[in-house]
């Protein structure tokens, strides 16, 4: 790709993000009771524990939160932050792929092609879920929970940027204090603990934008707030061209984000167009958890 066409796409890709939460998102899925992971060979989903074995706590309550870090004022307002994963600190040729589910009105659609691709490549991929997305989803979250190529990955509650101060991101309003910061990450980190049997440590905020005091909270809690070095769609609002494009560039070391709630999207695509590509010049795909240790 030409450097001018670079850098329009990545113009496009700086403004499009918060897209993923945008109206016509088709649902899919079912609303049934949750199906449990299919067991494993020893009696149990991959990845989970045994029944008898209590889920850990929370490392702080809300009310610790609230106490340590309610007088936080916030100094800066982005995707980074102290303790925020942008990359995954390597120029190995390895590239993790990220896909959020943002849930609410218009965005719990579920993209089957791309999973579906996915699955037949056995490209492992990390899976950022919201709540309401699981809620709408709830046949296809067992599915995926039981597939080891899949990490599931906490995308919040009600897909809120992550702020002590109520700053929006793309229309969208953030939390408003350290008390709803917790609320955002450690809500739908129950619901995760809950149906998989382990709570998962990799968060990433509605919009992906935070402040330094939300970051701080995140990483007090015991979690890894990512977010991203390549925006593979643009808020799933790019072309299947623009989004080959794009994923095709992404150096080593790099986290893609892109999205699995809106079908209608040339995210699937795009991605079945560029992963050939990236495997014949020598990339690897891994999920975040197998390089962030």
């Amino acid at each position: 790709m030409i450097a001018s066409r670079r850098a329009v796409l990545a113009a496009l890709a700086a403004g499009a993000l918060a897209d993923c939460d945008r109206p016509g998102g088709l649902a899919s899925g079912g609303r049934g009771a949750f199906a449990a992971p299919a067991a494993a060979a020893g009696g149990r989903a991959p990845g989970t524990v045994p029944p008898a074995v209590p889920p850990a706590a929370p490392v702080l309550t809300r009310a610790q939160v609230v106490a340590r870090y309610g007088h936080l004022r916030p100094h800066s307002w982005g995707f980074g932050g102290p303790g925020v994963v942008r990359d995954l600190h390597t120029s190995r040729r390895v590239i993790a792929l990220t896909f959020d589910a943002c849930g609410g009105p218009g965005g719990s659609g579920y993209d089957q092609a791309l999973i579906g691709f996915l699955r037949r490549r056995e490209v492992p991929a990390t899976l950022f879920l919201n709540s309401r997305w699981i809620d709408a989803n709830p046949a296809v979250f067992g599915q995926l929970a039981a597939e080891p190529p899949f990490e599931i990955a906490n995308h919040g509650t009600r897909h809120l940027p992550l702020s002590v101060t109520g700053r929006s991101a793309y229309g969208i309003g953030g939390t408003r204090n350290a008390g709803e910061v917790y609320d955002e990450v450690a809500t739908n980190q129950a619901k995760l603990r809950r149906l998989l049997g382990v709570p998962p440590h990799l968060f990433r905020a509605g919009t992906a934008y935070c402040d330094d005091a939300a970051a701080r909270i995140v990483t007090a809690m015991g979690d890894r707030l990512v977010s991203f070095s390549v925006n593979g769609d643009g808020g799933a609002t790019f072309t299947p061209g623009q989004v080959r494009s794009i994923v095709t560039a992404a150096p080593g070391g790099s986290i893609v984000i892109c999205h699995m709630n809106h079908p209608e999207s040339g995210t699937a695509q795009g991605i079945a167009a560029a992963v050939p590509h990236l495997l014949a010049r020598g990339y690897r795909f891994v999920r975040l958890s197998d390089e962030l240790r």
